[in-house]
């Protein structure tokens, strides 16, 4: 309930498993052609959580329903269990809840491809504020511009 679910129509909760472990890199017999520094193969790790992963695949499932929050649930040898709180923004109950009716806006479809779920905000570094969150504010993309672009202005 504490994120954000309700018992009411229009709320739907998925189950996914993700399958554990680290990113192998998709490498043909594990050759790469260049320097040393990028021979690895084995031990490298995906930038996004496994959380983040299942509500994206839910989304892409259910390109109708908006996905609002998720939760761990189990985990065994290979999978992780997650369940994923969708919201449906078409539903009347949705629409007149003044609660919940910000998800209807156009600007919330698919949110968990674009990181702006909890789970996808946490991967962008996006849970500290202030000095320590400069080089994560507004993005990483953004960032690295602002500091690379060359301004000339006129009085300086």
């Amino acid at each position: 309930r504490h994120l954000g679910y309700k018992a009411k129509q229009g709320y739907v909760i998925y189950r996914t498993a993700v399958r554990r472990g680290g990113r192998k890199r998709p490498n043909p017999k594990g050759i790469v052609y260049g320097k040393p520094k990028h021979h690895g193969i084995k031990h490298l790790k995906f930038a996004r959580s496994l959380r983040s992963v299942a509500e994206e695949r839910v989304g892409r499932y259910c390109g109708n329903l908006r996905v609002l929050n998720s939760y761990w649930v189990n985990q065994d040898c290979s999978y992780k269990y997650f369940e994923v709180i969708l919201v449906d923004p078409s539903h009347k109950t949705i629409r007149n809840d003044p609660r919940i009716n910000w998800i209807c806006n156009p600007t919330h479809k698919h949110r968990e491809l674009r990181g702006v779920t909890s789970a996808g905000r946490a991967n962008r570094g996006l849970r500290n504020k202030g000095h320590a969150a400069n080089k994560a504010r507004p993005s990483r993309r953004a960032v690295w511009k602002r500091n690379n672009t060359l301004r000339l202005r006129r009085y300086r």
